[in-house]
């Protein structure tokens, strides 16, 4: 693993989840188009290839989790997110029951389908980092003030 922070991790992997719709671990061109497609563009499959080219460093056609997080590293990781759709969508990514909140649980099952498994102390520091009032859960406002800080 690269020196990037926790929270960056956490971010990374938010973004990751929102590509990687069907949680298979990699990003196809089907789901890049998707995506796209969503945030108003209208790339060429031609166009979506070579992006997923340009990153592809095992050449087996897709975007795995590894090769997305070199990619954001790389690019310096200053950009959070900054709109309120996004930041929800990423929420959701974590909070898999729906019930307002992230807990350590559900952390982890979204780090190992993303093939990032954690240890149960990185699982518990992650929580307790964004964990403002103390109460072993993140809640959605917790969780914009860490991607946003």
């Amino acid at each position: 693993m690269s020196s990037l922070t926790e929270e960056q991790r956490m971010e990374i992997g938010a973004a990751f989840a929102m590509f990687d719709k069907n949680g298979d671990g990699h990003v196809s061109k089907d789901e890049l188009i998707e995506v796209m497609r969503a945030a108003g563009q209208n790339p060429t499959e031609a166009e979506v290839k070579e992006m997923i080219a340009e990153v592809d460093n095992n050449n087996n056609g897709y975007v795995e989790y590894a090769e997305f997080e070199d990619m954001m590293a790389k690019r310096g990781l200053n950009s959070r997110f900054q709109e309120e759709e996004d930041l929800r969508a990423a929420f959701k990514v974590f909070d898999r029951n729906g019930d307002g909140f992230i807990t350590t649980d559900e952390l982890r099952v979204t780090m190992v389908s993303m093939g990032e498994p954690l240890t149960q102390e990185e699982l518990e520091d992650m929580i307790s980092r964004a964990d403002i009032n103390n109460d072993g859960k993140v809640h959605y406002n917790e969780f914009v003030k860490i991607m946003v800080d």
